[in-house]
């Protein structure tokens, strides 16, 4: 339930791309009013789902972290900019505007980089 969304990935990358953790801080409030309502149900085994999150998303922060060390900056900017597009969908699925598909834009961050290594090479 907390480790599915589209802000663990990007939030985590973007952390280990060294862009903030804005991105991890809105997620781990939306996560906290959703844990606080299933602990009233389920109990104080909630909590055990922070050990599976840490392990998740300090799998993708180092993920991030490695990728930021050897893309060239290029190929890093394609992949901040089609995070922030996904973020856009997240935003308007947040404020019930319009129902964007975004787990299905998920696959645009590993294009992104490679269509701008097409880019390089025509160019």
């Amino acid at each position: 339930m907390f480790c599915v969304g589209p802000l663990t990935i990007l939030g985590s990358i973007n952390e280990g791309l060294g862009n903030g953790a804005d991105q991890l801080l809105l997620k781990a409030t939306l996560d906290g009013f959703a844990a606080l309502a299933f602990a009233a149900s389920f109990g104080i085994g909630v909590m055990a789902s922070a050990v599976s999150v840490g392990v998740i998303q300090g799998s993708l922060t180092l993920l991030g972290a490695l990728l930021g060390s050897f893309l060239p900056e290029a190929h890093l900017l394609a992949l901040t900019a089609t995070g922030g597009l996904i973020l856009v969908g997240v935003a308007l699925r947040l404020l019930d505007l319009k129902v964007v598909a975004v787990a299905d834009l998920l696959p645009a961050l590993i294009l992104a980089p490679l269509l701008c290594q097409l880019a390089i090479a025509i160019h």
